[in-house]
């Protein structure tokens, strides 16, 4: 929706806006709970998980200004003012609110709260056009931890010299602030005895730093061997349907130093220093010796979309990554989207291991079906994803590591391409609630299940 505020259409002001609404069936991981003291197996749920605006405007040819807001992941039980428990009144926050002024044809500078962030295509992408139901929330390793949803205070450079784009961001490093057991040392360790025999020792498991302080770098570069993508703005498009032949090769970071902390088990506190840690609060975060860690991220990926027959409007889409993650000794987070499971457990609802300190492999590829299989107006593309990863933190009871293997399937029925679309996914989820604290750090997993989750996206945005 654009408004020309020019005879030539150069100054304008520009609105779009989405909801994503989903219908789902989800088989809840062990133990979870849909209201207080109420276990459920179970439930056919509707959510909210996506409702945004943005608000463009290019006033003279070197400047611009946005300003995104919205909600997200509102469910019946969770996504309000106090997201794990209440879903009411959810927040409506800024996303990113942006000015940026272009140099030179290779180089803009901007802003504010944005979203130029580095690692991945996938880190930047664009939440209109995927090519499956979502991302795989992989992608942003740090979400809601030391940024505000993906997003980051700061500065950036971006631009493109030649067939290479690039983006380079400086950012602060959002306070986490922790509650429960993490916040403070005596949650990184793990109590034995009673009394005055009573015992608190180091888990050798990286958490997220409260005093996380240092600036977060990032950066990304993509090298386009075909057609040039728009980068306007920093949200790469998943699936272009056969409207544009692209082969990008790409590669990012994110670095932030002693982001993460952690006790060795070779701490170990007694009855005396417990009861002092637990008087002192956050202040033990100055008494208790804690080892702190960077977070390094690393990535490459690759992202191929071509048309296959024009005549029949066939097109093929396919896109790769590896990450490498480095987030202190045994740290495993986890995280579902729109999660329907009551409280603050991790492991509740549709939570998986999100990220943690190991390897990361993603592979997605769909096909766009010829016009008219079902009809003149409406468009099909089946789809396929699969996520390996591979965490230091979850152990097999020989010592090897369990890893994390997720599988989506499902299809995209456009209606008016991406304006107007039906998504409808089927995911195989592992369940990893059956797990007990390892010797060492981590946990020992004993046994994974795969959980069913069906789920019916509606989205309109214009």
């Amino acid at each position: 929706m654009k408004v020309n505020l020019s005879p030539d259409g150069s100054k304008y002001l520009r609105f779009i806006t989405w909801h994503q609404v989903w219908t789902r069936y989800t088989k809840n991981n062990t133990g979870t709970l849909r209201a207080p003291g109420k276990p459920q197996d179970d439930q056919l749920d509707f959510s909210l998980r996506r409702s945004r605006l943005i608000v463009l405007s290019q006033l003279n040819p070197r400047f611009l200004i946005y300003t995104h807001i919205g909600i997200n992941n509102q469910t019946a039980v969770s996504g309000g003012v106090n997201p794990t428990q209440d879903s009411k009144k959810p927040q409506l926050f800024v996303h990113e609110a942006v000015v940026e002024y272009k140099v030179n044809k290779y180089l803009s500078l901007g802003a504010g709260m944005h979203y130029q962030n580095g690692l991945s295509r996938m880190t930047r992408s664009s939440t209109l056009n995927y090519l499956t139901l979502d991302a795989p929330l992989t992608n942003w390793p740090t979400i809601e931890a030391i940024d505000q949803f993906v997003r980051g205070i700061g500065v950036y450079g971006k631009g493109r010299v030649g067939k290479l784009d690039y983006v380079l961001s400086v950012n602060e490093s959002l306070l986490t602030n922790q509650t429960g057991a993490f916040s403070t040392p005596l949650g990184l360790g793990v109590q034995t005895g009673t009394g005055a025999n009573r015992l608190n020792t180091g888990n050798n498991v990286a958490q997220y730093n409260p005093q996380g302080t240092n600036h977060v770098y990032q950066g990304y570069a993509s090298y386009e061997f075909l057609e040039q993508e728009a980068n306007l703005l920093p949200f790469n498009v998943g699936t272009y349907l056969g409207t544009k032949r692209v082969f990008n090769i790409g590669a990012g970071f994110l670095y932030n130093q002693d982001g993460m902390y952690s006790r060795s088990t070779g701490s170990v506190l007694n009855a005396a220093a417990i009861d002092a840690a637990t008087t002192a609060g956050l202040a033990s975060l100055n008494t208790i010796a804690t080892r702190k860690h960077d977070i390094a991220l690393f990535s490459a990926d690759v992202f191929f979309d071509t048309p296959v027959n024009k005549e029949a409007g066939t097109a093929f889409t396919t896109y790769a990554v590896y990450y490498n993650y480095n987030m202190g000794p045994n740290h495993v987070r986890y995280i579902g989207a729109a999660n329907p499971g009551y409280g603050a457990s991790a492991l509740r609802g549709n939570a998986v291991p999100h990220s943690g300190t190991g390897n990361v492999g993603f592979v997605e590829a769909g096909y766009l079906l010829p016009r008219n299989v079902l009809g003149p107006k409406l468009r099909v593309q089946p789809y396929a994803s699969y996520l390996l990863a591979g965490y230091e933190g979850l152990r097999k009871a020989d010592g090897s590591i369990q890893n994390v293997n997720i599988f989506d399937g499902g299809a995209n029925f456009y209606i008016d391409s991406h304006n107007a679309k039906f998504t409808l996914n089927y995911r195989a989820r592992p369940d990893f609630t059956n797990q007990a604290p390892a010797a060492g750090g981590g946990v020992q997993v004993n046994g994974v299940r795969y959980r069913p989750e069906i789920t019916l996206q509606t989205q309109v945005f214009l």
